[in-house]
């Protein structure tokens, strides 16, 4: 069966010819937007005539909302509007990557434009200094549709030297990895880290520390650039949240600090964020996947180093829990604390907001709609 896609095949050196060739003052800006199903990613490219200084310097512009699940075709037009703007890893400098809002014709924000409320909580709260950090977990597949480098019949040995693992027998798609993680560095995402993960075929990168919305700016360009560099190699990133029933799931383990937190006592505060947390554990469920909580339910089973869906838990160290606090944190008595809950295709926007909201506004906005 084929592993790889046909147009990872392609004869890479006859692009590279047309890459070095000049392109004087233009630039390519390429504009990136979430589309209706609020997982997927689109975009399409524009020429400036110089490269942009600054986000104020990239023009709003437009799709067709009816190709992307976001608008009829009687009147599909939808707005991009760019918001953050990074260096573009695979034309490179001058040219640009801009994450963008999507709003209808009436200037409302998509159903999926989940940033726009998100930002309103984040300003609101500014003064906590709010810090998140986090780790995207992935699936490589083939184009066979089965997990990269597993065998065409039946399964690889039981999961066990997988994890942080070194070696082709124990490490599937290590360069993949490694092309992300540099294409992520030059694009000037704040990645903090990757591993193998405990399933063979599983990674993880880990974005931040970040303060606020930019948290959800980096992680939705993070995964852009993972899906690209993916393309380039015929493979695909799956981000389902439980690939394969008898194997761990991916989620994507959420870091969170607040000013008080980090300093003397901030264990206190941290407990007090968790008792809040416990309060609403049905109400973050519901925003921690696209799916309303159906697909953590495949994940969140109390096994694979997962927590139950169903119960709310936390401690020390312990990564069978809804909350965790690092050793670490436990004996300084201060820091972050992590929340293992949300799946690998949350929407980090919608993810942040609810803690936010419940941690510190002790209010219903996380769970309301934009």
């Amino acid at each position: 069966m084929e592993t790889l896609s046909i147009s990872s095949r392609l004869n890479k050196t006859v692009r590279e010819q047309y890459m070095k060739l000049p392109q004087g003052e233009s630039c390519m800006v390429t504009y990136i937007w979430i589309d209706g199903t609020g997982t997927e990613l689109r975009s399409k490219t524009k020429t400036l005539d110089r490269e942009p200084k600054d986000i104020e310097d990239i023009p709003i512009w437009n799709f067709d909302g009816s190709s992307t699940d976001q608008a009829k075709d009687s009147n599909s037009d939808m707005n991009i509007v760019p918001v953050a703007m990074f260096r573009d890893p695979f034309t490179l400098d001058p040219n640009k990557l801009v994450l963008c809002e999507v709003y209808k014709y009436d200037n409302t924000p998509a159903e999926t434009n989940h940033r726009v409320s998100c930002k309103l909580v984040m300003d609101e709260l500014k003064e906590h200094c709010l810090w998140f950090g986090m780790e995207q977990e992935y699936t490589l597949f083939g184009a066979d549709e089965r997990p990269f480098g597993w065998p065409a019949n039946g399964y690889p040995k039981p999961q066990g030297p997988y994890y942080c693992s070194v070696g082709a027998n124990n490490a599937y798609g290590r360069d993949i990895m490694e092309c992300h993680y540099k294409a992520c560095l030059y694009a000037g995402i704040k990645i903090y880290g990757t591993n193998a993960e405990v399933m063979p075929s599983q990674w993880e990168f880990q974005v931040g520390t970040c303060e606020g919305i930019e948290i959800g700016d980096h992680l939705w360009v993070s995964r852009y650039l993972l899906h690209r560099v993916c393309e380039d190699f015929g493979v695909v990133a799956s981000l389902d949240p439980k690939p394969l029933k008898e194997w761990n799931g991916a989620g994507c383990h959420t870091n969170v600090s607040t000013k008080q937190m980090r300093e003397e006592g901030g264990l206190h505060h941290i407990n007090l964020a968790i008792d809040k947390l416990k309060k609403k554990h049905s109400d973050h469920i519901r925003v921690y996947d696209p799916a309303g909580g159906d697909d953590n339910k495949r994940r969140l089973t109390g096994r694979h180093e997962t927590s139950s869906i169903h119960t709310f838990s936390s401690a020390v160290a312990d990564r069978g829990c809804s909350i965790r606090i690092p050793r670490q944190v436990g004996e300084e008595g201060k820091g972050y604390f992590e929340d293992r809950r949300p799946a690998s295709n949350c929407d980090p926007y919608m993810v942040i907001k609810a803690i936010a909201c419940t941690c510190l506004l002790d209010s219903d906005k996380g769970e309301q709609e934009n």
